[in-house]
């Protein structure tokens, strides 16, 4: 299979799953493809797919990440030593690990085409992440209660599947709803840390923040940008060697402006 022939099986075969979609037509224009097989993989739950249609999944996302080109912590510049910025695609990074900033179900986002991080990650991993997800959340809520909730600054880890990086690190950024404080803050030190901490723990050597809890979780750009700089930079003064590279991953002219700032 090419991968027009691909995205058309797969695409024919998430329609069929769902008997409200039967009437969609497959379009013919190859954005308008992308774009129905992106928004019929966010909406999809949590449950298994047969080894067909994985396997031409696999393929596909394989040769669409190639496409996009992979970039390698190795030829990314430091700033400080051991640490980077970058600006770009976090589904192209090559890490050990990337960070999602995930919501408090920790399955992704169900929001068809949405731009956030958790959608990008989601899509360009494959339905095997958000079943990694739920798996991990069942187990949970068998410990805690069918009502658990990912606390906030609380990882979790699975693997990356079809993204170039081995891991996804997932975390519950704070939300700002009236105004920043203090305990915010120490709640966005505390993402940071402990997704260091999970990295130390699993042997992980190189890792790629995204810009936690900014955006629609409404966390001020700046402060943000500080915080991240301030712990990732005391936490590997006090674990010298553990990390090879730590990674600042920003989208936004803005935040690179930012990050710039911080680490220089």
């Amino acid at each position: 299979m090419n991968q027009t022939e691909r995205r058309i099986f797969l695409i024919r075969e998430l329609l069929k799953e769902d008997p409200r979609y039967g009437n969609i037509p497959v379009p013919e224009d190859t954005q308008e493809q992308k774009n129905l097989l992106r928004s019929l993989m966010n909406v999809r739950p949590p449950r298994p797919a047969g080894e067909a249609f994985l396997a031409v999944q696999d393929a596909y996302l394989k040769e669409a990440v190639a496409e996009k080109g992979i970039v390698r912590p190795g030829e990314i510049p430091e700033i400080r030593r051991g640490i980077s910025l970058w600006q770009g695609d976090i589904t192209r990074l090559a890490a050990d690990a990337i960070v999602n900033a995930a919501n408090s179900r920790m399955l992704g986002c169900f929001v068809p085409m949405h731009t956030c991080i958790d959608n990008c990650i989601h899509t360009f991993a494959g339905v095997q992440l958000r079943l990694a997800c739920h798996a991990q959340m069942e187990a949970l809520r068998a410990r805690y209660g069918a009502d658990y909730e990912q606390p906030t600054a609380v990882p979790m880890l699975t693997p990356g599947f079809n993204l170039p990086a081995n891991h996804v690190i997932h975390i519950v950024g704070p939300i700002v709803s009236r105004g920043l404080t203090p305990a915010l803050e120490a709640d966005l030190a505390a993402c940071y840390r402990n997704a260091l901490e999970l990295c130390r723990e699993n042997g992980l050597k190189t890792v790629a923040f995204c810009c936690i809890s900014t955006g629609v979780f409404r966390f001020p750009n700046d402060r943000a940008a500080r915080i991240a700089v301030d712990t990732v930079s005391r936490w590997r003064e006090e674990h010298p060697g553990v990390l090879d590279r730590v990674i600042f991953n920003v989208f936004k002219d803005e935040d690179r402006r930012l990050y710039e700032k911080e680490l220089s």
